[in-house]
């Protein structure tokens, strides 16, 4: 039978405020792939509508086991801002990037650095305190862009470390009942990998984290989202049918990606909440 998907609008997600991007001239428009969305989603992407049982739950950790959008966002502008990243060499701000345009970019393009790649590529190479000039040569544009990703990452784990973050209500008691159901479990997120491993230790804990069936970081496949070579890989190291998989995901790239690595199904993104409401109501009578 043909797969399905379900997408879930983020209970309170609002419509995100648009803010000035300094130090920089508009930033060009995302891929023109990309999904148009009014508010922030879930989308839990089911391989198989049969019968079949479920073999493997993986979930994605950015967005699902966290709220985490808009703490990358905050360590990138702090990077920015720590190096001086400028656009324009008139400009006195920083670059920032706003709420609006991270959510079109985070939801198209996988992995810190070819976020980087792709925004200075369309913008221009900036100014900074690595390099006097912008970098000119492939080894120079590198550089900067691994140097901004290290620092970004280490702030984004004081971010995490500090306390302040948890894991979104329901997901440990996700990973324990299935687990406990023999259902295996993995991690697939395009994240650095040290910043993966430090924030699931943190969320969900030491003993959660070494019982998963599978952990893959973007580090460890050649090709980011949207290719679903690290969903492939995945359901390889399980040694599952991807049919028989479910993954959690937050973002139109990890849904495309997903329905890459497995058989095409329908697109269900026009169920309406008020008809899941429903539906949990009648099977809390019938239940």
């Amino acid at each position: 039978m043909p797969s399905t998907s379900l997408v879930l609008p983020i209970a309170g997600a609002g419509t995100a405020r648009r803010r000035p991007i300094f130090g920089c001239r508009s930033p060009s428009r995302v891929p023109a792939t990309r999904l148009r969305r009014a508010s922030p989603l879930i989308v839990v992407a089911s391989a198989s509508a049969s019968a079949t049982p479920l073999d493997a739950l993986i979930f994605d950790c950015d967005g699902v086991i966290l709220e985490s959008e808009h703490l990358h966002r905050q360590a990138y502008n702090d990077a920015f801002a720590h190096f001086g990243v400028r656009c324009a060499p008139d400009s006195a701000d920083p670059l920032y990037w706003d709420e609006a345009f991270y959510d079109e970019l985070q939801n198209q393009i996988g992995g810190g650095k070819p976020k980087m790649r792709w925004y200075f590529g369309e913008n221009g190479w900036p100014f900074s305190k690595i390099f006097e000039t912008p970098p000119s040569s492939d080894s120079d544009k590198e550089k900067l862009v691994d140097i901004i990703q290290d620092w970004k990452t280490e702030r984004y784990k004081e971010i995490i470390k500090s306390g302040t973050v948890e894991p979104r209500p329901g997901v440990l008691r996700l990973m324990d009942e299935a687990k406990g159901a023999g259902i295996k479990l993995a991690v697939c997120s395009a994240a650095t990998k040290s910043s993966v491993i430090m924030c699931l230790e943190n969320l969900i804990g030491l003993e959660r984290f070494n019982g998963l069936d599978c952990f893959l970081a973007g580090d460890d496949v050649k090709l980011k989202k949207p290719d679903p070579t690290i969903y492939i890989t995945a359901a390889e190291k399980l040694g599952v049918d991807s049919k028989n998989c479910l993954v959690v995901e937050d973002s139109v790239i990890g849904l495309l990606d997903f329905k890459d690595a497995i058989a095409i199904y329908p697109d269900l993104s026009n169920v309406r909440l008020e008809d899941l409401k429903l539906l949990i109501q009648k099977s809390l009578v019938t239940g």
